[in-house]
């Protein structure tokens, strides 16, 4: 019974000691936000909220891409031979005079990919593969190619990996200009 008791006071005294050292801290208790504390606390978030002070943008939102207004719109149409096939603006190139009633849609034409329309059109429509540069506008078409595109009697359609594509006119480009230059002569005082 002695060594009982005398294991239970060896036990409170280590118990005792680790209180005092730290080891067991008693937690602190907290209670729960209510209902009614959450409502009061988004309310006064939305108060301080700055954007509600700002001014309703009028502008169209700058962020969003300007869409094309129609697929039509955007594109010239190339009928014949009651197929017809859609291209982007300026990417047709050189309008022969013998072709210009190709460029409307046929009444009852059946619509088809360029692909499908070129394969059965080569006779009289040719293609120029040109780069992005140039569909930029930014280097212009070849010497030699302009002079083949102004022998041929073809519908000329410029495209970019096969698949027609709009080419902007060619930028000018800035000539240096030297401005003459007028030295000063001083005169001494």
């Amino acid at each position: 019974m002695k060594t009982i008791a005398l294991t239970k006071l060896a036990g409170l005294a280590v118990v005792a000691a680790m209180g005092a050292t730290g080891f067991a801290e008693v937690p602190v208790m907290r209670d729960a936000a209510t209902h009614e504390e959450l409502v009061l606390a988004l309310r006064k978030a939305e108060q301080k909220d700055p954007m509600k002070h700002l001014p309703v943008a009028k502008s169209a939102d700058a962020t969003v891409p300007k869409q094309p207004q129609s697929l039509l719109g955007e594109s010239d149409i190339i009928s014949f031979g009651g197929l017809a096939t859609l291209v982007p603006k300026r990417a047709i190139i050189q309008i022969p005079k013998s072709c210009t009633e190709r460029l409307k849609l046929e009444p009852g034409a059946k619509l088809v990919s360029w692909a499908d329309f070129y394969a059965l059109n080569r006779g009289w429509i040719t293609t120029v593969e040109i780069a992005l540069v140039q569909a930029e506008g930014k280097l212009p078409l070849a010497e030699d190619t302009r002079k083949q595109m102004t022998k041929s009697r073809n519908l000329v359609v410029a495209t970019y990996q096969g698949g027609p594509i709009s080419m902007l006119p060619p930028k000018p480009t800035a000539k240096p200009t030297a401005k003459p230059t007028t030295e000063s002569v001083s005169q001494p005082p």
